[in-house]
């Protein structure tokens, strides 16, 4: 049960994270997001392409939907087993992958910044200030949406980490479990991180969007 029962969680995360909201609107307004600004399927890209609403419906349901597979992890499994957070655990990452592989779109989704958001919200509340607020103050700061990402997902990594060291997870981890909950959560910031290559190449270069509410917005 134990190897089959976060392979099961994982599964159901993955099922989940596959409804890309942006590429749904997209597609009812005939617009294919992956051939369209960025190529990207998230909410920033939605925002820029289709309008501030459907980035925000986007954004909502991009969160939601890893809190979603979450709660329906605990609500199978709760009855089952004595530990259930790290099934929850594993539905969160299988949320992520979903959302960044889709394996109806080739395993090509979006870069997993608002799925590992609502990954945080649903098992790490109390971690979220931190990330939150490196996110809105370097988006603020250079208006790139991508460096505030990138940044944010690392602090997020640097928090578990520390606050794994300071006793802070004990009782809800314990030993092989805490380690096993840190390994993914480090995966998945390294993983978004990853996913924005591009991005981190056209930083470097100068040439990155920055953040605009306004649809035509490109500089």
């Amino acid at each position: 049960m134990v190897v089959l029962g976060r392979i099961l969680a994982l599964l159901i995360g993955y099922c989940f994270g596959m409804i890309l909201m942006g590429y749904l609107i997209g597609k009812s307004k005939n617009i294919d997001l992956t051939k369209v600004g960025s190529g990207n399927v998230g909410s920033t890209n939605t925002m820029r392409t289709l309008g501030v609403p459907a980035g925000l419906a986007t954004l909502a349901w991009d969160c939601l939907k890893c809190v979603v597979a979450v709660f329906f992890v605990w609500l199978i499994f709760g009855r089952f087993v004595e530990n259930v957070n790290i099934y929850m655990v594993y539905a969160g990452l299988g949320c992520v992958l979903g959302h960044d592989f889709p394996c109806y779109m080739h395993f090509k989704g979006g870069k997993g910044v608002a799925s590992t958001l609502g990954f945080i919200i649903a098992l790490f509340p109390m971690g979220l200030p931190i990330p939150a607020c490196v996110f809105i103050a370097i988006v603020a700061l250079t208006r790139y949406v991508s460096l505030g990402s990138i940044i944010g997902e690392l602090s997020f990594a640097i928090e578990m980490l520390i606050g794994a060291k300071m006793g802070l997870l004990d009782g809800k981890f314990e030993g092989a479990q805490l380690k096993e909950v840190l390994v993914i959560c480090c995966l998945v910031s390294a993983l978004s991180i990853a996913l924005h290559h591009a991005n981190i190449g056209r930083l470097i270069n100068g040439k990155e969007n920055k953040f605009s509410f306004h649809p035509e917005t490109r500089a």
